[in-house]
Parts: structure tokens; sequence; C-alpha cells
């Protein structure tokens, strides 16, 4: 019942929240990064926070989660509440990249910090080059999730599918709560997006996700690589951008549509036909996980089909 209630309630935010950014013109502009060609309100993320941190406190108060992963999932209010702002008055990415490393310090402690990269063949148990390596990944996984946040029902989609694999693989209600946070979201955002999440959204999604992976990680070292896995659509596809615009020497602040999903828009395809076929390669990378007891030939398999996949889209429209 109570993830029904947390649905509902995150529905009827975002209701309000559409007419109220319209109102006071907390508008998406397009321009040269945006897919979309009409302005539309923003900062429906602010619904999501609102709904997963209150359902987070009810599983607090019903002694529904481990407290380690609690309080270090609490620390993505400040990220919130500093990403709502940036939709707002767009802050300089020296502001967002301190209170990102600062909030990636607090969940990283609360979780006792990172304890080992397993490779298979060898482990790292050093804490230096672990917490490092995580500290990282954390800030990584912020900012992809919010580079990736740029069509309809992309980037919501695939925060239901991380959690309602989250919660086949490892069991948790806080997954739950998430699915019911970004259901009601997702309603307004599909296909014809009556809002948009904004920062506010996609890098609390982002911090949620390293943090599963770094707190399932430390119960069982092979989790890293299950969440590596089921989080490659995301993941593949702004690693290797990024490493393209690096190479062609690019500015890496300075706004593009160089990603895959927004290659394929620019090819023609539909944002729902984009989203569509993510969340099909999406149970793609699932099955793998599923079925294939050992992880890092599931691994190597994944990233077989990820790469096939991109060079699809460069046969679609060229990387320039």
């Amino acid at each position: 019942m109570i993830y029904i209630i947390l649905f509902l309630l995150s529905f009827l935010l975002i209701w309000f929240i559409k007419d109220y950014a319209r109102k006071k013109a907390i508008i998406a502009q397009v321009n040269e990064r945006s897919s979309h060609t009409v302005p539309t309100p923003q900062g429906g993320g602010i619904a999501i926070a609102i709904t997963w941190f209150i359902g987070l406190f009810y599983l607090y108060f019903t002694s529904k989660i481990n407290l380690k992963l609690f309080y270090a999932l609490l620390f993505g209010i400040i990220l919130s509440i500093v990403s709502f702002w940036d939709d707002i008055y767009d802050l300089n990415p020296q502001s967002r990249l301190f209170v990102q490393a600062l909030v990636s310090l607090g969940g990283l402690y609360c979780l006792d910090g990172f304890n080992e990269v397993t490779f298979g063949i060898f482990d790292i148990q050093n804490p230096i080059f672990t917490n490092t390596f995580a500290f990282f990944m954390i800030i990584w996984f912020i900012n992809l999730y919010n580079f990736l946040d740029g069509i309809n029902g992309y980037a919501g989609s695939e925060a239901v599918f991380l959690a309602i694999s989250g919660f086949i693989l490892f069991g948790g209600n806080y997954f739950l709560v998430l699915i019911a946070a970004v259901m009601g979201f997702l309603y307004w955002n599909w296909n014809k997006a009556k809002i948009f999440m904004g920062d506010v959204g996609s890098t609390l999604l982002g911090y949620n996700v390293a943090i599963f992976t770094i707190y399932y990680s430390n119960l069982d070292p092979i989790n890293l690589w299950r969440w590596i896995i089921l989080f490659g659509v995301f993941w593949f596809d702004a690693t290797v951008t990024l490493i393209r615009r690096m190479l062609n020497g690019e500015k890496l602040f300075q706004a593009h549509k160089k990603h895959a999903y927004q290659r394929l828009t620019q090819a023609g395809w539909s944002h729902l036909k984009v989203t569509i076929c993510s969340i099909v390669l999406n149970l793609v990378l699932f099955t793998i996980v599923y079925l294939i007891p050992n992880i890092f030939l599931a691994f190597i398999l994944a990233l077989m089909i990820l790469f096939l996949c991109m060079k699809f889209v460069d046969n679609k429209k060229k990387f320039e």
C-alpha cells in the first residue's frame, strides 16, 4: 500500500510542479545541446527526490533498511537541493563539482569506504586505491546520468529498469520506493513530455546507482560487475563519447549532441523509438547477468554487445 501512496504522491507533485514551473519560467529552453524542439518545464525531478526521501524515512522508521545504506543515500538530499538550485540559476561547473565531491565523500564514509575490487584472477584491497576509485566512480555516475538525460522517458526508464533489476537480484524495499517515485514522474515524461526531470532528478539517480553499486560490492565484490553490466547502456555511451571528444581535442564542458541516443534522434529516430530500444537492450543485459554464472564472461559478452550497438549508431549517424 505504501508504494501506491508514494506513486500517487510523485504523480500529483509532478502535476503541480509542471504548472508552477511554467508560471515561474523554470523552462528548459531549446539550445545546441537539446534534443527537444519546444521549451518545456523542468525541475520535475524534485518530485522524485521528495517522494524518494519520504520513502527512505518510512523504511528507516520501520527498520526495513540497513543504516549504513540509509545514511549514505541521505547525502543525496544535499545533491538534490544544490541541483534544483542549479536548474533555476545555472551554477558554474566548479560549484557543482565541489558539492558532488562533498556528497561522494559523505556517502563513502557512511558505507565505511569501498572494500575490494576483484578482477577474477587477482583482487585489489588497498584502501587508498579502492576508495579513490569509488570516489571518482560516484562523481562520474552523477555526471553521466545527467549527460544521458536528454530525451523523453530515457533517464526515467533507466532508473526503473535498474530498480527492478536490483529488487530481483538483491531484494530491498528501497528499490520499490525508487520505482514508485520515478514512475509517478515517468507518466508525465513519457513520449511527448510535459516536464523534464532536470539536474535535481538526474544527479540524484546517478548518485543512488553509485551508492547501490558500492554497498552491494562491499557485500560481495562480484556485485560490482553486476551493476556495471546493468548500467552498461548509460556508462558505455557516456564514457566512449567522452574519450572520443578528448581525442578530438574538444572542450569537455562545452555543450554537444554526440551521445549515441542524441545521434539516433538526429538520424530521424523518434524519442520513443530510442527509449524503447534502450529498454530492450537493458533486458538483454539483465538476461546476461541473470543467466551467466561467470560474471567476467558475462561482462565480456555485455561489452561486445554494447560495442556492436555503438557501431550500429555510428553507421546511422557518424561521430564527428
